[in-house]
């Protein structure tokens, strides 16, 4: 699938009619893109009647419309796609087979190769277990959340459509992807193969293709759906008990990560009665510096809901015997709750900060993750001979009665990264206010101690442990 001329032919077609996305988001209007997002195809259709190449293009694989022959065959080559098994003639229409649309990131452009979005317009369309999920919430989730560190080797399991392969191709020297889905293989080649990337592609299970070897980065977008046996959609679910492959993903990553390298997944868990979620997940990462955010926490009636929605199934005849399979399967694992989020292992010393965070964040928050691990493994055991700054992103909010001589509370915000709200006391607020680099932390601290008629020694075991945490949730620098 798409080599040689086929693959010159279609990117200069796709870029000289500026199919890319803002091409597409400047012919579709504000309006149309929004609809289309919610899988609603009418107000693009009514902006797309041009015959133009873009229009073509759009109709054929965006909102997955028949197009006369002839209209196709002035956008692109057309017999070497039919050939390829994209597009397929319908009397004196062309339909489209798979979905090629434009990807943008970091100011670079791609395309990506998947199977068709089901579910357009209402439809209810079943999906094959073999599915190939293109673009999605999911995966983009993990580009932006993938550290921005050059690499020698990288290793994308769970490849799909290559879209994270397809991210990292500008800062990784190899490129190795592996997927069980031989369907997803295919696609993924195609979609290298489209954007000139060189991608060694295995077929496998978690480590099993990479056995032996090590890399500087792993990322997975992994099949985490919890669920029973045969679900049949492979690109979300396996036959592994509960979240036993985001378990093994994650135990494994040190003997394939080189020193100081990097796993980043994102991840459902159980949250089993009677355990800590925290405590599970730090069993898997041992003594390793990691960190476990749980975006959402859902019990298992809504988990089970969004999945068979997920899969086209509400509203059909299987739709209650699923569930009810499902829930059930849940209740015998004795899971009262399933967490979902991400995990970031970076392979040195240190443990695991495991934490719900289901605020709003900056993306991509691939930086901030960096600089926040830079900063926990960084910093030295004694802060005292810190000279420490504010983040230039840090608010200082006050509430209480008006006229009140103190506030009631005062909260330090930061715009960026994580976007953490801390509250403190006038103490710390003292301190912080104080940080502009000239004073060490200690200098500050004993000045306030002298202010306050209190122990410097007490001062010290009072604030140090939260200056500490200022200074890895990023309000201070050093």
């Amino acid at each position: 699938m798409l080599t040689g001329n086929a693959v010159e032919g279609l990117r200069t077609a796709f870029a000289g009619a500026g199919y890319t996305v803002d091409g597409v988001a400047e012919r579709l209007g504000e309006r149309a893109n929004a609809a289309l997002a919610r899988n609603e195809t009418a107000p693009a259709a009514r902006r797309t009647g041009s015959g133009d190449a873009l229009d073509t293009m759009i109709r054929l694989f965006l909102l997955q419309r028949a197009v006369p022959e002839n209209l196709v065959s002035k956008a692109f080559p057309a017999d070497d796609l039919v050939a390829l098994g994209i597009l397929e003639r319908s009397g004196s229409d062309v339909k489209a087979l798979l979905d090629v649309r434009p990807f943008a990131e970091d100011e670079r452009e791609w395309w990506v190769v998947a199977d068709l979005t089901p579910g357009l317009d209402g439809r209810r369309e079943p999906m094959r277990s073999d599915y190939v999920l293109g673009i999605a919430p999911a995966s983009l989730s993990l580009i932006h959340l993938t550290v921005p560190v050059k690499a020698d080797r990288a290793l994308d399991i769970g490849t799909g459509c290559g879209i994270q392969s397809v991210h990292l191709a500008d800062r990784v020297n190899q490129l190795v992807a592996t997927d069980v889905n031989p369907r997803a293989l295919q696609l993924a080649a195609a979609t290298a193969a489209l954007n000139g990337i060189d991608l060694d592609l295995r077929d496998g299970s978690l480590y099993e293709p990479v056995r032996g070897e090590r890399f500087d980065l792993i990322v997975s977008n992994p099949p985490y759906v919890i669920s029973p046996p045969g679900g049949g959609l492979t690109y979300r679910e396996t036959e592994f008990t509960g979240d036993a492959v985001v378990e093994q993903l994650v135990r494994q990553a040190p003997e394939h990560l080189t020193d100081g390298g990097w796993c980043q997944l994102l991840a459902n868990w159980t949250c089993v009665r009677g355990e800590d979620w925290q405590e599970r997940i730090a069993a898997w990462t041992a003594d390793r510096s990691a960190w476990a955010v749980q975006r959402e926490q859902l019990d298992p009636s809504e988990y089970v809901e969004l999945w068979l929605r997920d899969a086209g199934l509400h509203g059909t005849p299987q739709y209650t015997t699923r569930y009810d399979e499902w829930t059930r399967y849940l209740d015998e694992q004795n899971v009262e709750a399933i967490g979902m989020g991400w995990i970031t292992l970076h392979n040195v010393e240190g443990s695991l900060d495991a934490e719900s965070w289901p605020y709003e964040i900056e993306r991509p928050i691939g930086p901030h993750v960096l600089h926040r691990f830079e900063r926990r493994e960084g910093l030295p055991a004694d802060l005292t001979a810190l000279h420490l700054r504010v983040a230039d992103d840090v608010i200082q909010e006050t509430t209480g009665q008006p006229g009140a001589e103190d506030p009631a509370t005062i909260v330090l915000r930061r715009q960026r990264g994580m976007r953490r709200a801390e509250q403190v006391d006038t103490v710390l607020a003292g301190f912080v206010g104080a940080c502009d680099g000239e004073l060490s932390t200690g200098q500050i601290l004993a000045a306030l101690a002298d202010l306050m008629d209190r122990p410097i020694v007490d001062v010290l075991a009072d604030y140090l442990p939260q200056i500490r945490n200022l200074v890895v949730e990023g309000f201070l620098n050093y």
